[in-house]
């Protein structure tokens, strides 16, 4: 009598190997087809527009009719200005960052770095400073980012164009900029903050000063040989987008809605010819005071920007402003704190230096022919 199994078939006789079960199939939820993402974005996109093209009149209509504030008040101008710039701004600022998200997957740390070791001084100067408007680093990063570049091999001088540039002409500022000042605003911050963070390289990798950089940071030599970049699928990508919308629109509202606030009061309650003789074209001292009163500050530019809009409302001269903002962003006092961890205090005092002359320099040019 043949063997047989439970099921009362027979046994398959002599079998060297063991039968194996084959569990029941789950359905997996389907994945939208690429086309349903391409209209469900479009229409986000068309909502998006439609919301943002609609906030000048839903601030008046609350600021005056809900709130029942008077029109031509200084408490009625500075509750419109927050109202409207708010939502505004944090609108601006999650398109924005959605977008630099996608383009950020192609610049891991990783490859940022390979591409910047092995160059020469000068055109490792220039893609330093335009990878710096492109890649997800701000003055908090200058730490593990300098210990990261330096020991793949970038330059000092190298180093500090990216460090100057990726805090100062980030993609952030450029965009919001744009859309609160204008093309030609953005366009002139843009290219004085490259020719800073080039030049200031420059500068600092022919002062050899490597001196001066901590000795336990010199010692470091990094091993990228095994390195890989993970290939992303365009699905990764735009998760990559929404990460970075809740990572950096997560962290930086706060400031923004303080920068509003403040840019708000300018705004509603300081005289219109009051920033204009203490910060005008005529003032030329006005320019280093506002470098001076801005390094101690810390903000990003998202937070800043606000203020830089009131105060040119106010008659504060472009050039001086641009000079604040660049001092606000780029050599603020807890960046030096940050960088004293790996720099000895001679070479930060020579970076807050050269930085400082290049946005002075920016200021008066643009108080002369502006």
């Amino acid at each position: 009598m043949k063997p047989i199994n439970l099921d009362g078939t027979p046994k398959a006789a002599n079998c060297a190997c063991k039968a194996v079960s084959v569990p029941e199939q789950v359905s997996q939820p389907r994945r939208p087809l690429p086309w349903l993402r391409i209209v469900l974005g479009g229409t986000a996109l068309v909502a998006w527009w439609l919301v943002y093209d609609a906030l000048s009149g839903l601030s008046r209509l609350l600021t005056y009719d809900v709130l029942g504030l008077t029109q031509g008040s200084h408490l009625g101008g500075s509750v419109e200005f927050f109202l409207y710039d708010t939502p505004k701004v944090l609108m601006l600022l999650t398109l924005i960052v959605f977008g630099v998200g996608i383009i950020r997957s192609f610049f891991t740390p990783e490859r940022t770095r390979r591409i910047l070791a092995g160059k020469s001084e000068a055109v490792g100067n220039v893609l330093a400073a335009l990878l710096g408007i492109v890649t997800p680093f701000c003055s908090c990063s200058a730490v593990p980012l300098f210990i990261g570049f330096l020991g793949a091999g970038v330059p000092l001088g190298v180093t500090f164009s990216f460090l100057i540039s990726a805090p100062m002409v980030n993609e952030v500022a450029v965009v919001l900029l744009y859309g609160l000042l204008g093309w030609k605003v953005a366009a002139l911050y843009t290219g004085t903050g490259l020719v800073i963070a080039i030049a200031s390289g420059l500068v600092i990798g022919k002062l050899n000063m490597e001196e001066y950089i901590e000795d336990w940071v010199r010692e470091i030599r990094l091993d990228t040989s095994t390195e890989q970049d993970v290939a992303l699928t365009w699905a990764g990508r735009i998760n990559a987008g929404l990460s970075a919308v809740r990572d950096i629109v997560g962290k930086v509202w706060p400031w923004v809605v303080v920068g509003i606030a403040v840019g708000a009061g300018i705004h509603g309650y300081m005289p219109e010819g009051f920033l204009a003789s203490i910060m005008g074209k005529d003032a030329w001292w006005s320019v280093p005071v506002a470098v001076l009163i801005g390094i101690p500050l810390y903000s990003n530019a998202a937070g800043i920007i606000p203020v830089v809009q009131a105060l040119l409302e106010k008659g504060a001269a472009l050039g001086t402003v641009l000079a604040f903002m660049m001092s606000v962003v780029a050599i603020s006092t807890p960046e030096a704190v940050i960088l004293r961890k790996v720099l000895k205090p001679r070479l930060i005092a020579v970076f807050f230096g050269i930085v400082s002359v290049g946005i002075l320099l920016v200021g008066w040019l643009f108080n002369a022919i502006l």
